[in-house]
């Protein structure tokens, strides 16, 4: 690997399963030192093994980021351990399936509480480390559905609309500190995540699977390892020029067919 990330401390959220863990090893395997912070210790334990066994450097951190005295937790563990944060990518979220009468407000507080407060919660921590050195770039995890209308996700969209909100007002805040601040607005990407959705969603998961397919310009659903690899382009000092925008990686979805 060319060491994209040498030197630099990531942060990653949810990076016991799907597109976290992807991205964590992939930024281990570009020299970054990662902390897999996820609520599931056994997702963010085997995150960190398969990072150790290729010879990466890696530390495990148990929050649920909607605590915010867990979330400063976080940052204050990481930045006392390894004396900086370069990179902080707020991956974790939570999905949300219905319609917005058919919603329940257990599930669109519990949504807006992870995709929402906890980006809120971890940034708040994290970016005080970052004003201090006047350096760092933010990844922030939104959605294509923030950019488009798709049926039943109406508490999904709304959140992953308000992190794309929030990217931007962040980097009018932070850019005088040399703080980047970006988004990711994956498309329908094969995770565990998406997995969950197929199930709630579809009577059967073939079904499921083709009309998602139906909907991309491409006939393959996303990698976790496809928005890993842009959310290193964003980690890494090649996007020095790229701030408060959002990256689409939905396999043309908003192209139609």
């Amino acid at each position: 690997m060319s060491e994209r990330l040498a030197n630099k401390v990531c942060v990653i959220t949810g990076a016991g399963s799907g597109i976290g863990r992807a991205s964590a090893l992939l930024f281990a395997r570009e020299a970054g030192c990662v902390v897999v912070a996820d609520v599931d210790k056994a997702g963010a334990d085997e995150t960190v093994r398969q990072i150790k066994s290729e010879g990466g450097a890696a530390s495990s951190f148990i929050v649920d980021v909607t605590d915010a005295a867990a979330a400063k937790r976080l940052a204050e563990n990481a930045a006392a351990t390894y004396g900086r944060i370069d990179v902080l990518f707020n991956n974790a979220g939570i999905s949300g399936v219905g319609s917005l009468h058919e919603t329940s407000e257990e599930l669109w507080d519990r949504v807006m509480a992870v995709n929402v407060r906890g980006v809120f919660l971890v940034s708040k921590f994290v970016v005080p480390h970052m004003l201090e050195r006047r350096a760092g770039s933010i990844i922030n995890m939104s959605s294509t559905i923030a950019d488009i209308g798709l049926a039943q996700r109406a508490s999904y969209a709304a959140s992953k609309g308000a992190i794309l909100a929030l990217t931007r007002a962040m980097q009018v805040d932070y850019a005088p500190f040399g703080i980047r601040v970006n988004a990711l607005l994956p498309g329908t990407i094969h995770t565990p995540f998406v997995e969950k959705y197929l199930r709630e969603s579809y009577p059967n998961r073939e079904d499921g699977l083709k009309a998602i397919r139906k909907r991309q310009l491409t006939e393959e659903l996303g990698k976790p390892e496809d928005v890993a690899s842009a959310a290193l382009f964003l980690a890494s000092d090649e996007s020095s020029f790229v701030m408060g925008t959002g990256l689409f990686v939905d396999g043309g979805v908003r192209g139609g067919k």
